[in-house]
């Protein structure tokens, strides 16, 4: 564990709502809170997880329907919604319609669409897709690309994993299980030679080494973010692949195809979320690379990093609700610092790698980052 400074950088402190306050709203708040530059207030509609808020002496309001969201919302600066994925539209339409900022994690593609849809009449900005993946591997990914005279391939590979994996599965729970059974079971975005098309979940199964320990990734859904319509047309080959130790695959694919729990996935949810131990102990893989002409010459660029937890202010960040909470706290502070645009729908590729990395909370990431030449 490893401790890095994200104290104030200005005299003015702007007033903003988390929604969630889960384990990825605790620590965006925390984080924030140790910025010193922003009033939060954290809304949910769960007693107890909002007390453990409190605890950190931040403003908190329970809030169980539309109306005492929209009266959370109201007259802030920005909102930062970490609730689950089926609440991006409605929390989106609210924020659009008090011309507030507004910043989600949402990995479901559709939520996506609809959002910039949204936008494209808002007075203020709207930024889906802030956390690690779709968010930063989408920056990384666009700054590789933008490398290349002539781009061929760009393929991006992220994943959230246990640093002692045990069982078969060779997985722990770190992160949303809603999110994770829509990365499991959703068409996947891709550019597939120069045309965009989906491709299947679980498909593409392939196996790699990355500093002597052996991995597997296949296909998910979401993490592409955006780049395929910006990529369209500029590249052959584009796609995002999920990380995890071999044998995961193979596994899933029982419980999905076989014992058909795509159609059943409540009882999916149950499942994993019972038999499946939560860990804080985790790590974050991010592997990618890109391919083409630059200069005349073939040649490949990759990027690379490994993060770990991290001790914020004496309470311990699993490497998940680090990466995903310094994603989208980066976001807010690009916005906030007029770095972003501040109106209309701001895609992940808006953001500049150099950026992202020089900024407090994104220096979370390039603490354990190379860029590979």
């Amino acid at each position: 564990m490893t401790t890095f400074d994200i104290s104030s950088h200005s005299t003015s402190r702007r007033p903003i709502a988390i929604l969630g306050a889960g384990h990825i709203g605790f620590a965006m708040a925390l984080l924030l809170q140790q910025s010193g530059d922003y009033d939060i207030l954290v809304v949910d509609r769960d007693p107890v997880r909002l007390a453990e808020v409190a605890n950190l002496g931040i403003s908190t309001r329970l809030a169980t329907d539309d109306a005492s969201l929209q009266a959370a919302i109201d007259g802030r600066f920005a909102v930062l919604n970490a609730l689950p994925f089926h609440r991006a539209v409605p929390v989106a339409t609210l924020c659009a319609r008090a011309g507030v900022h507004y910043f989600d994690l949402t990995e479901d593609v559709a939520s996506t669409q609809a959002i910039r849809t949204l936008a494209a009449n808002a007075r203020s900005a709207l930024m889906p897709q802030c956390g690690l993946a779709p968010g930063f591997i989408g920056i990384v990914g666009h700054d590789l690309a933008r490398r290349f005279d002539t781009l061929h391939t760009l393929r991006m590979r992220v994943g959230a994993l246990p640093r002692y994996p045990q069982g078969a599965l060779r997985y722990n729970l770190t992160w949303s299980t809603e999110g994770l059974i829509n990365e499991y079971c959703n068409p996947c975005e891709a550019i597939v030679d120069g045309v965009r098309t989906t491709v299947p979940a679980l498909e593409g199964l392939e196996t790699f080494a990355l500093d002597g320990v052996e991995y597997e990734a296949f296909n998910t859904s979401g993490g592409l973010g955006t780049l395929t319509g910006t990529l369209a047309g500029k590249a052959r080959q584009v796609d995002y692949q999920s990380i995890r130790y071999p044998g995961h695959n193979a596994i899933l694919k029982l419980l999905l195809n076989d014992l058909r729990l795509r159609d059943r996935r409540d009882l999916l949810k149950d499942i994993l979320e019972t038999a499946i131990p939560t860990t804080d102990q985790d790590v974050i893989v991010v592997f990618a690379t890109a391919s083409g002409f630059k200069g005349g010459r073939l040649v490949q660029d990759s990027y690379s990093a490994h993060i770990v937890g991290t001790q914020v202010d004496g309470h311990t960040l699993s490497a998940i609700q680090l990466t995903t909470a310094a994603g989208i706290c980066t976001a807010l502070d690009l916005v906030a610092q007029g770095k972003l645009p501040q109106q209309g729908f701001v895609g992940q590729e808006s953001v500049a790698l150099a950026d992202f990395l020089a900024n407090r909370f994104g220096s979370a990431y390039a603490r354990e980052g190379e860029l590979v030449l």
